[in-house]
């Protein structure tokens, strides 16, 4: 490292103030935001982004760029201040409109919305989370590509955290497996800046931060945050770990340098007042107005955008060699700088497809279907990458030619998270987030509660993620009702942009998976059975790509007197309450409602017709609570299902003991008739 001259030095000075002006005064404009972090980490990130981060403001996209995250996401004018500076595509208007409606600042980092953003953070520990995420999929991208004398893919993901970003559980789980997979290349800058909204952190907070991440097995250092050359030391310390992701602690003064404020828990999350930004204006010598930057500063941030130029151009040069030296694997590479979608599992799909419909499976699970889809088309997807949270066997998530993804180790294609859900969920995130990766990952569908969050922000990001929950109804019999989902179905389809697949035997089961896999602009659940179900005539011929569809009529000679509708394991019940109902001269039409987001995105006319208005007699089975069904019910259906908890005993025993059975569809069904 060069040791900056005085005149080097005064410019960094001046570069790191002028993040903290442009926070203070958007904050101040916008009279809401926090503008302390910003001022405490300004050292940080102007020693990281002018010195070290390689990146192109004019193509935020760069697939082999550092990637920056910063967790601790109240702070988003720090990250908005350097985009600006830097020279992306985010203009002064946007800064002085920060957390107004329709600007590109928002009040958290989102991702897709604003250029320069890699994921969407805000609710804490979730960004530090992602960047576990990030980093293994660069790990696992440079196993895949990389070749002797071309180091194709070799990036750095770097994170900014705080406090509150290192007491929520998640960020246990995935620093944790971050620690175990030894992602070195994985740099975390924390924040010590000893204070929380609440007060000084001791309030609450006493460990070691540094003893615990070495627990984990990270390479750790301390720092003053505000000695430029001290971080930049610490920078090239953790950039040559080779076999350990990094800790910087950071000791810092939250609003450094506002006279009377600084380290204060008042500037964490409340602008500084008029009166103490002048004071801190006097106090750092920044003549200039709000909202505007001496000629020279500017000058000197954006001389990123000709290094991110010069840093691209020489990485399009590798390409070129690369491509020459490996034409099937560069053929491959830019597929994913393109964004396109891996191709070549459509066939083996298509092939299983064929045969089930062609010969329909015996009873099984859903989970046991989807394991067995998975082995079909999972080895011709090459950017599948799956994973389960110590429920492999269970949730039927491995393929067989996957080898592991294991530390210091990373050409595998499966990832055991351990019993860490909370921790998965955001991994996927990052995963899937970093590009050229498709990641999915099981476990029982009880806990998608430690998920949620992590699900919330994929499905608020848009990003491709499948999560495989299994066990998803009192079907799972003996383990009881601690284990039994009764509210989840109607959870997860509350979650705006997430499609929810609950599969009613083997041929949907594989249908879902299809769909799945080519929507990439959000997640996807699929809600898989433990008990068998009969595959059912009829399903597999294309109604899943709809959503909902008709899954057998009314009888030839009987009058549509009734819907029936189900998901899951019980809509075989509701094909049997049809046969019912038949037999007593009462014509049903079944329909198959298999994902409730795609079925609501097709036309009214679609929707007529699989749901007749005419028809006011309709009964829907499903073993969950009813919240949500009443939107294709309307005023008069009713519903059968869970009302309270589960039990524990065999399934069978379950689902006659809560009356979810065919002959309680038909009761329901008579009563609607009169």
């Amino acid at each position: 490292m060069t040791t900056l001259t005085q005149t080097n030095q005064d410019i960094h000075r001046f570069a790191a103030n002028a993040v903290r002006f442009l926070s203070m005064d958007a904050v101040e404009k916008s009279k809401s935001g926090h503008p302390g972090m910003p001022m405490g980490m300004a050292d940080i990130a102007t020693v990281l982004w002018c010195r070290y981060m390689r990146f192109n403001p004019a193509n935020p996209k760069w697939l082999n760029r550092d990637r920056f995250v910063l967790s601790n996401g109240h702070g988003s004018m720090l990250l908005y201040s350097l985009l600006h500076l830097t020279g992306y595509d985010l203009p002064m208007d946007e800064l002085k409109n920060f957390r107004q409606l329709g600007s590109k600042t928002p009040g958290h980092p989102e991702a897709g919305h604003t250029p320069g953003i890699e994921v969407t953070t805000g609710p804490l520990g979730q960004g530090i989370a992602n960047s576990v995420g990030l980093a293994l999929a660069e790990r696992t991208l440079a196993e895949r590509f990389n070749r002797p004398g071309h180091d194709i893919i070799d990036h750095y993901t770097y994170v900014f955290c705080s406090d509150g970003d290192l007491m929520e559980g998640v960020s246990h789980e995935a620093c944790s497996l971050g620690g175990h997979l030894g992602l070195s290349r994985l740099i975390a800058f924390y924040d010590d800046n000893h204070i929380s909204i609440d007060g000084e952190t001791k309030l609450s907070f006493s460990e070691d931060i540094p003893q615990r991440f070495q627990a984990y097995g990270w390479h750790t250092q301390t720092v003053d945050g505000h000695d430029q050359e001290a971080i930049a030391r610490a920078i090239e310390a953790a950039q040559a770990e080779t076999g350990k992701p990094s800790l910087i602690a950071c000791r810092t003064v939250i609003g450094w340098g506002a006279p009377s404020k600084a380290g204060t828990a008042s500037t964490h999350g409340t602008p500084l007042g008029a009166e103490e930004v002048a004071a801190t204006r006097k106090s750092l010598g920044w003549e200039w107005p709000p909202f505007e930057l001496p000629p020279h500063v500017l000058g000197f941030w954006r001389e990123a955008m000709g290094r991110g130029q010069a840093f691209e151009q020489d990485w399009n040069e590798r390409l070129e060699a690369y491509r020459k030296a490996h034409a099937a694997e560069g053929k491959e590479l830019v597929r994913i700088i393109e964004g396109r979608p891996a191709t070549g599992w459509e066939a083996p799909l298509q092939a299983l497809r064929d045969k089930w419909i062609s010969e329909p499976p015996e009873a099984d699970a859903t989970r046991s279907a989807s394991g067995k889809a998975l082995e079909a088309f999972a080895m011709s997807h090459a950017d599948l990458i799956g994973g389960s949270a110590d429920l492999t066997p269970s949730n039927n998530t491995r393929v067989k030619a996957y080898q592991d993804i294991a530390p210091g180790s990373y050409a595998g294609r499966y990832v055991r998270y351990g019993v860490r859900e909370h921790g998965m969920g955001a991994v996927l995130s990052g995963l899937s987030a970093h590009g050229g990766i498709v990641p999915y990952s099981g476990t029982f569908l009880m806990f998608s509660d430690y998920m949620r969050p992590s699900i919330r922000l994929a499905a608020l990001t848009g990003i491709q993620v499948i999560y495989v929950f299994t066990h998803d109804s009192i079907g799972l019999g003996e383990d009881g009702p601690t284990h039994q989902p009764v509210e989840h179905f109607a959870a997860l389809r509350a979650i705006p942009n997430l499609r929810v697949y609950r599969p009613g035997d083997s041929r949907e089961t594989l249908e879902s998976w299809a769909e799945a896999l080519k929507q990439r602009d959000g997640p996807s659940a699929l809600l898989l059975t433990r008990q068998k179900l009969p595959t059912l005539p009829g399903t597999g011929e294309g109604g899943v790509a709809r959503g909902g569809y008709v899954l057998a009529d009314a009888p030839d000679g009987l009058e549509l007197k009734a819907l029936l509708l189900g998901t899951g394991s019980e809509l075989h019940l509701a094909a049997l309450a049809r046969d019912a109902l038949a037999a007593e001269g009462i014509g049903a039409r079944v329909v198959s409602l298999p994902c409730w987001e795609v079925f609501a995105a097709q036309p009214e006319s679609y929707h007529n017709d699989v749901l007749p208005p005419a028809v006011t007699c309709r009964v829907a089975v499903e073993a969950g609570v009813s919240q949500g069904w009443e939107r294709w019910l309307g005023t008069t259906g009713r519903m059968v299902g869970m009302t309270g908890y589960g039990g524990s005993a065999p399934a069978g025993d379950l689902f006659a003991h809560f009356g979810i059975t065919a002959e309680a569809v038909v009761k329901a069904a008579k009563a609607q008739l009169g």
